[in-house]
């Protein structure tokens, strides 16, 4: 190969790695992580309610954009009535659970999980129940 050829093919390789890095930098600028704290302003939860392990609530979108695949983390903690002499087999389990619904700006969805198997029931301990906004996605329509 020619050092001109050399040249010219360094060229357009040059040139085609830099379209593929804008393109990606545009892409990868289309998606961001937000701090807890800011995804707290955005999404609540309230009325919680646990029965039998069942938890219950709504989801409160405070953003000014749509927002869906809210993704909730449900823990489910044992604590042993003696937690100087735990058992030896703790029941404590969590789970993801993705809201399938679309929540418009500004408005509210109730949700619904059931663990599935359903808490066993035990002596020496008792479950305590929290919940917590995992993940999402809010909607931002492209500017014209």
């Amino acid at each position: 190969m020619t050092t001109q050829r050399r040249r010219h093919f360094f060229f357009h390789w040059l040139t085609c790695a830099a379209i593929v890095l804008s393109l990606s930098a545009a892409a990868a600028q289309a998606q961001r992580v937000r701090e807890r704290d800011a995804s707290a302003k955005l999404l609540t939860l309230e009325k919680i309610n646990v029965v039998d392990g069942v938890v219950s609530g709504e989801i409160v979108n405070r953003s000014p954009h749509m927002i869906r695949d809210v993704q909730l983390f449900i823990r489910y903690t044992w604590l042993w009535d003696n937690e100087m002499k735990p058992g030896t087999n703790d029941p404590g389990t969590s789970a993801y659970y993705t809201l399938s619904n679309e929540i418009p700006a500004g408005g509210r969805a109730p949700f619904t999980f059931k663990p599935a198997p359903p808490l066993p029931k035990m002596a020496g301990g008792h479950f305590e129940t929290s919940a917590a906004i995992a993940g999402f996605t809010e909607v931002i329509p492209q500017a014209k």
